[in-house]
């Protein structure tokens, strides 16, 4: 028999979000340390972390180094993936020069590549395990090209992660997600997704699995996130088959390490928002063709609070930076 634990999306920082009640950093290293033990009670062969390992990709070496003795502590190795917070540019290619690509680098966490699937061999199993980090195309292609891994190890089981939105109902218009009904003619055997923070727990069909648990950190304070516990899947694979298991960690509810306070503000700040560009799209004669003008002379017109003018200046600036950027590439 081949165990393994799978979880996602820890998002490590030094910081506290400011919607966190409690000391965040601590909070997180209790519960990676509850899944080490969870790891080494259950005998696994592996660990699998489903990407966003890191909030940003050039954290601080010292918050890295205290993450990084706590990884070294897995009484396996763990393989991972790159989520969109653990790359430059959301480019899987830059991997290499963050802070998941350092722990790499050292042999504390294994990335596993597209083009490169690692092979588990005990007693008579083989399982491979493959992964497809985040990349701009992801849930806005063929999904064969990202859900469907080959198998290129001549393995009885195939394990396949995706850092990817992955979701069980359709989301708004212009959000590229996927859905789990959609992708059930997979190749892999089991497919373990991230990035969607709810999760959505463990889907079977036909002897396929499809799951998530969800994020590990619960960093923002939607009220979704009030009820929701984390959790890990912990995996056995045999002669006889396959089995899947959610198990929940001790942690406090969202409650009470939660402060929703602040997105009542900033509800509040994006529906203000929301009506100043209704605004601006309506309007038909400018004398600028500049949208920072633009959205001057609008607020000028509207009598618009401050705050969510220079909010949507920020947000224009943002775009027109990676206008830039692309142009220049």
């Amino acid at each position: 028999m081949i165990k393994f634990v799978y979880f996602t999306d820890t998002h490590i920082r030094g910081t506290t979000p400011k919607n966190r009640l409690d000391a965040f950093p601590e909070t997180l290293k209790d519960k990676i340390n509850q899944v080490l033990t969870i790891a080494e009670k259950e005998e696994v062969d592996f660990l699998l972390h489903g990407g966003d390992v890191f909030d940003r990709p050039d954290l601080s070496p010292s918050t890295v180094g205290q993450f990084a003795q706590l990884f070294r502590k897995a009484p396996a190795p763990i393989y991972t993936i790159s989520g969109n917070h653990d790359t430059f540019g959301h480019n899987p290619a830059t991997v290499s020069r963050t802070m998941l690509g350092l722990l790499d680098a050292f042999g504390i966490l294994t990335l596993i590549h597209p083009e490169a699937p690692v092979l588990i061999e005990k007693g008579d199993l083989r399982v491979q395990l493959s992964g497809q980090p985040y990349h701009y195309d992801l849930d806005q292609r063929d999904v064969k090209l990202d859900y469907y891994p080959a198998n290129e190890t001549n393995a009885d089981v195939l394990i396949h992660m995706v850092h990817s939105m992955l979701v069980e109902k359709a989301l708004p218009e212009g959000v590229a997600h996927t859905l789990v009904d959609h992708i059930w003619g997979t190749t892999a055997d089991i497919l373990f997704t991230g990035h969607f923070h709810s999760g959505f727990g463990i889907k079977e069909r036909e002897g396929t699995f499809i799951c998530n648990p969800g994020a590990l950190a619960r960093i923002n304070n939607h009220w979704t996130e009030m009820e929701r516990m984390p959790k890990v899947v912990i995996g056995k694979v045999s002669e006889s088959g396959i089995e899947l298991e959610e198990v929940e960690l001790q942690a406090k509810k969202g409650s009470e390490v939660l402060d929703r306070t602040y997105v009542e503000r900033a509800s509040h700040q994006e529906e203000k928002l929301h009506e100043f560009v209704q605004q601006v799209k309506e309007r038909a004669q400018f004398q600028t063709l500049q949208m920072n003008d633009i959205i001057r002379e609008i607020a000028a017109m509207s009598n618009v609070e401050d705050k969510v003018r220079q909010e949507a200046l920020r947000r224009m600036t943002l775009i027109e930076e990676r206008w830039e950027r692309d142009q220049a590439e």
